[in-house]
């Protein structure tokens, strides 16, 4: 696999970064911009190198989950190779960073079960090595406070706030999570009391988080939020509650003007725009000395081109990147939030369920476009309503798996909980039928390897596919649909679907490093008053959005104290 050579230490050598990504994603823009579910109504493998894609039809589905990681096979053509390669050598490393070399000083500690209950395995990592490193962030640059900007139930908030002892405000838009972490906060703070009664070392203050409730839109309300002062009786749990922008104005406390605040800004998966937010809120809010953030939903940024002055969009951030007046759009936004970890830690079966899905997907597209192009004109979203869904199928088929440890199939590999069985952005229309339709597991024969779905019983589950498909869509099923003839036409070229979802699926790492290291290259323009670096926290296999921005303002007299 190909390693990467570059470096973003400086803003110099992030923008050669960035221009060398932006030079070679241009002549595979048909791939990126591509909606697979047009795969077979567009004959969309057609705009691939004719050569790499018969190479890879006839390669197992176990490699082809392995190119989104830079895997390659030697027989393939040189040209492929090359591409996998270069294209690998361009992405940031997301292995997990040697935390006490990257953040001298950190000491993380374990979650203990009252204040990790409700955490899943994954949501108790994250915090747990998060927690740390926003405190030693904030030791560094002597904060006062941390404001945990969507904050969701607020699992990391309370862990500074009772483990490591920090004033916490924590900022989420739903109403309900604030009532969520409000109950949790209380049965951790009894808990603690508990403890101290016990060990007669008697009742001290606990810092509560505070909960915000606020739709947070712009960087003048992230703003008025994180200069909110956080004194205060610390056994009083506060609340406050922000409908609009004029509401935001009396959430300040009374002795806030006589206080001088240092506030660290954290957010664990900001969504979209909200990472974005934090980051320039950062750099205009004095009161704010530093920030660690992990961005997600990609797909979710805003995003337009841009002319001249400043933006308030999501991407581009820096300067530099504007003023190429590259943009990324839609599609390279969704194929971002690819995790070429997920890909590879998939075993046969799951792989084989979302190609199949893909295919079916892609053909019912082309009943919809022969029958009712009024709907696809439409195009309706309504792909994430499946992901509980699927995430239970998966669970399913992990615990058929173990039932067959007496035949002659094997597997080594458990589906992890997030495992991209469909994707979220190209699934729009029919994925929870899909799900519900297929077989929970795949029986094995001892002269045969396991296969996905048989080839004779295909069009079956094409057929289960569609009708649900336009039920979802309010449309009656009819007989003068022939759903046979659209099947015929597609099933000749569905073993390319795999093939092509690969190589659009290994540049999703790549798309991920450009949005980072623009972010990263913003903050850099900013000169010599602050440091700011990109580093891998956690494990990617199990939290692929693992990269955190962090940066700090710098302040003469903590540098030479």
């Amino acid at each position: 696999m190909g390693e990467c050579r570059y470096s973003c230490k400086s803003a110099v050598e992030t923008l050669a970064w960035i221009n060398d990504i932006i030079h070679f994603l241009a002549p595979y823009s048909s791939l990126i911009n591509a909606h697979v579910v047009n795969f077979f109504k567009d004959r969309l493998w057609e705009n691939v190198d004719a050569e790499w894609i018969e190479c890879l039809r006839r390669e197992p589905v176990q490699n082809l989950l392995l190119i989104p990681s830079g895997a390659v096979q030697d027989e393939w053509p040189t040209s492929l190779k090359e591409f996998i390669l270069k294209l690998r050598s361009m992405v940031f490393c997301q292995d997990q960073a040697d935390m006490n070399m990257a953040l001298p000083g950190l000491q993380m500690t374990s979650l203990n079960g009252v204040i990790a209950q409700g955490m899943n395995v994954k949501k108790k990592h994250e915090v747990e090595i998060l927690s740390a490193v926003i405190s030693t962030v904030a030791n560094s640059v002597r904060a006062d406070a941390i404001a945990d900007v969507g904050a969701g139930q607020g699992y990391l908030a309370q862990v500074l706030g009772f483990q490591y002892q920090y004033p916490v405000i924590a900022i989420d838009a739903c109403s309900h999570h604030g009532r969520v972490t409000d109950a949790r906060a209380e049965r951790i703070k009894k808990y603690y009391t508990s403890q101290m009664i016990k060990s007669g070392s008697g009742i001290r203050s606990f810092n509560v988080p505070r909960t915000i409730t606020c739709n947070v839109l712009s960087i003048d309300s992230l703003k008025t939020l994180v200069e909110i002062s956080l004194t205060g009786d610390d056994l009083e749990q506060s609340r406050l509650k922000a409908e609009n922008q004029e509401d935001l104005g009396k959430l300040h406390w009374h002795n806030y003007a006589n206080k001088k605040s240092s506030i660290v800004l954290a957010g664990l998966h900001a969504c979209g725009d909200l990472s974005v937010t934090m980051l320039k809120t950062f750099l205009e809010c004095k009161d704010v000395k530093a920030v660690v953030s992990l961005g997600c939903c990609y797909n979710l940024l805003s995003e337009e081109r841009i002319e001249d002055g400043e933006s308030q969009c999501g991407f581009p951030m820096s300067h530099a990147v504007r003023s190429t007046s590259f943009s990324l759009g839609k599609s390279a936004r969704d194929l971002a939030c690819q995790s070429a970890e997920r890909w590879r830690s998939l075993d046969m079966h799951a792989g084989i369920h979302n190609f199949e899905l893909h295919t079916f997907r892609a053909a019912f597209q082309m009943v919809l476009s022969k029958y009712y192009p009024d709907i696809v004109m439409s195009t309706p979203s309504i792909g994430r309503k499946g992901k509980a869904l699927r995430r239970r199928h998966q669970r399913r088929s992990a615990e058929s798996q173990l039932h067959l440890k007496g035949s002659t199939c094997h597997t080594t590999q458990k589906f992890p909980p997030n495992a991209p069985l469909v994707s979220e952005t190209d699934w729009t229309l029919g994925s929870i039928s899909a799900i519900q339709n297929l077989p929970s597991e795949i029986r094995c024969t001892e002269r045969a390897e396991c296969e996905g779905i048989k080839s004779d019983s295909k069009f079956l589950h094409f057929e289960s596919f569609c009708q649900s498909g336009l039920s979802h869509l309010g449309i009656k099923h009819s007989h003068d649909i022939n759903l046979e003839g659209i099947w015929k036409e597609a099933e000749p070229f569905a073993d390319l679907v795999g093939p092509y979802w690969s190589l659009r699926a290994a540049l999703g790492p790549l798309l991920e490093t450009l949005i980072l290291l623009d972010r990263l290259l913003f903050l850099q323009e900013q000169g010599s008053a602050l440091e700011a670096c990109l580093l891998p926290i956690f494990d990617p296999n199990i939290s692929p959005r693992n990269v955190a921005v962090i940066a700090k303002k710098i302040d003469k007299d903590l540098r030479s104290s």
